[in-house]
């Protein structure tokens, strides 16, 4: 069975940093891009950042700011967030991307970050 467990969010300050960490199960972890998607309040999802083979990509939003990795060994995914805005206020989920579907085909629960002073 497929698992994607977030953890990490947790309240922070703007102009701080937090590190969201994804652990993955249930698959072979370095056969697949992984994706990192979030969900303000109130607003749809907004995909942020995938990393595979080749060099990761960014949204505008978070390129600069934000660096995704990967730890091929543990079935780790992390996003490291620098540099918050309290317009980084969501709900951050990992994900499988899959080039089957030309989308996402597993999500993980979600770990909320809140930015505010």
């Amino acid at each position: 069975e497929v698992q994607l467990v977030e953890s990490g969010g947790g309240l922070v300050q703007p102009g701080g940093s937090l590190r969201l960490s994804c652990i993955a199960s249930g698959f072979t972890f370095s056969s697949y891009p992984m994706t990192w998607v979030r969900q303000a309040p109130g607003k749809g999802l907004e995909w942020i950042a995938i990393i595979g083979n080749d060099s990761p990509h960014y949204a505008h939003s978070v390129k600069g700011r934000f660096t995704i990795s990967s730890d091929n060994v543990k079935n780790m995914l992390y996003l490291q967030m620098n540099s918050v805005k309290t317009e980084d206020t969501a709900v951050y989920y990992c994900a499988r991307w899959t080039s089957a579907g030309g989308g996402m085909d597993y999500w993980g629960k979600g770990t909320l970050v809140t930015v505010s002073a």
